[in-house]
């Protein structure tokens, strides 16, 4: 799935360096100046590799240096419940790029080395290999990729064994390994947004008993407002697994080292593992007090073009801030391997003397649970509200096909969050067994570009009875919340 993302994502930049695009922003005749330089990129997962494939590929010449502490680059984390729910047979399949792959290309590789202090003034990374050994690598231009690290809340209880993280590839392996294990009957998942909420599923279709706990009143609230995280709690359900929202966890118990029992604040479950899926947030640590701007979690204050604060350094990835565009451009924390591979696309041509600038994102994500699928772009009403926007809804379902279709034509509902002030559409929310996803790339457009729902009401949409009505839900949707002012 990445890999094809990564592939049209590259291919369309590189036309774009034989063409001058529309408009001052982008590559231009004059941006294009090629420099031959010392580059460093630290961190080599989707972020990493995007930003190296993209000055291996297309600028010839330089000097490229990756390290990263993993073992692996460029693992597929959104493979990870499909390996352990056994909807795919193995993880061969889970990585698009390898140390061999980069050198055939020209790079200097360093894995399992620890990046241990950089001196920007004399612009020299101080890093620490696996034997022990210490490398100095001097840069001209600097990329920093360190991604994320999980949360893991400070329970008591903690350090018990068969409680698992779920990051990398390391990680997804051990739980693997772990579910060998027969007596392994009961696993307890904490933290309901898209990972720990694929993740219960997976479990379930491994063949286990499944809990899942959390804080909040439902299931991915940072993405869906109510009436659509709703739909996927009953889903859940009917797939059997037991959810407890509204729930803190207190402590974990535990026999002869082991966990056994999850105690929240309403009461207690057994569990033989426990899997922690309560966010993530960037690893950026070693950039600490070293000068660089940051957001109050961490996370690398960039430019349009990727980089930070300090001369000569860019941040990609999820160790840096994006624009977030249903926020007017609002300098914000996003972490998702889209925006990732964007920002390494857009620091690689950056660092090799092209003027590309990043457009913001919209935050667009989707999921797949059993036979429901969901999608959303922008901003919930909740949250928008949250941000003082004026902001209003308007829903809309509908069968997919026309009516007269003697085949499976399941509902979608829709919703478009829209400013009731300036019109503008700050988000979008899609729901059906159908495969309507793709569906949520033009509200994301929308967004991007600052147009408004009475824009889209009556918007060009093709009509063929084998995939839609002649009055769609796209823009039904639209032009339901013209007629309601």
């Amino acid at each position: 799935m990445w890999i094809n993302c990564y592939l049209l994502r590259s291919n369309i930049v590189s036309v774009l360096n034989y063409r001058k695009p529309y408009g001052h922003k982008g590559l231009s005749d004059q941006g294009k100046v090629p420099l031959m330089s010392k580059i460093v990129v630290i961190g080599a997962n989707h972020a990493g590799t995007a930003a190296s494939n993209t000055i291996l590929d297309l600028y010839k010449g330089n000097e490229l240096t990756i390290i990263d502490q993993n073992s692996n680059i460029s693992f597929l984390g959104c493979g990870m419940a499909l390996w352990i729910g056994k909807q795919i047979s193995g993880s061969d399949g889970l990585f698009y790029q390898t140390k061999e792959g980069f050198e055939s290309k020209g790079a200097q590789v360093f894995m399992e080395t620890r990046v241990d202090s950089i001196d920007y003034d004399a612009k020299k990374v101080h890093a620490i290999r696996k034997d022990g050994s210490e490398i100095e690598e001097s840069y001209d231009k600097l990329i920093l990729a360190t991604g994320s690290l999980p949360i893991i809340p400070p329970f008591e209880g903690r350090d018990l064994e068969n409680i698992q993280q779920v990051k990398l590839f390391q990680d997804a392996q051990a739980v693997i390994d772990k579910l060998k294990d027969p007596s392994i009957r009961k696993v307890t998942v904490l933290g309901a947004g898209y990972i720990g909420v694929e993740l219960a599923e997976a479990f379930e279709r491994n063949g286990r008993e499944v809990d899942l706990i959390d804080m909040a009143p439902t299931c991915l609230t940072g993405n869906f407002d109510r009436e659509f995280s709703d739909l996927m709690a009953d889903e859940l359900e009917r797939g059997g697994v037991k959810l407890h929202f509204g729930e803190a966890v207190l402590r974990f118990e535990g026999k002869n080292g082991k966990v056994s029992r999850v105690v929240t604040d309403k009461g207690g479950y057994d569990a033989d593992m426990v899997v922690i899926c309560t966010g993530f947030k960037p690893n950026t640590e070693l950039f600490a007090n070293q000068g660089f701007e940051m957001l109050k979690n961490g996370a690398l204050v960039v430019d349009h073009h990727q980089k930070t604060s300090k001369d000569d350094v860019y941040a990609i990835g999820d160790c840096s801030a994006t624009f977030f565009n249903a926020k007017d451009g609002e300098e914000s924390y996003i972490a998702l391997a889209t925006n990732a591979v964007r920002s390494g696309i857009v620091a690689g041509h950056n660092v090799c003397g092209t003027a590309l600038e990043s457009i913001g994102v919209q935050g667009s994500s989707g999921i797949n649970i059993y036979d429901l699928k969901m999608v959303s772009t922008g901003l919930t009403e909740e949250h928008a509200k949250a941000a003082g926007f004026d902001a209003k809804v308007s829903d809309f379902t509908a069968a997919q096909k026309a009516l007269f279709m003697e085949t499976d034509n399941p509902e979608v509902k829709i919703r478009i969050v829209y400013d009731a002030t300036t019109r503008k559409v700050l988000g979008a929310q899609m729901a059906s067994t159908y495969d309507m996803t793709a569906g949520i790339h033009m509200y994301s457009l929308a967004i991007q570009e600052g147009i408004t729902i009475d824009r889209l009401a009556l918007l060009d949409v093709f009509f063929l009875p084998h995939f839609n009505q002649p009055y769609n839900f796209y823009t039904m949707a639209a032009y339901s919340a013209v007629l309601n002012g």
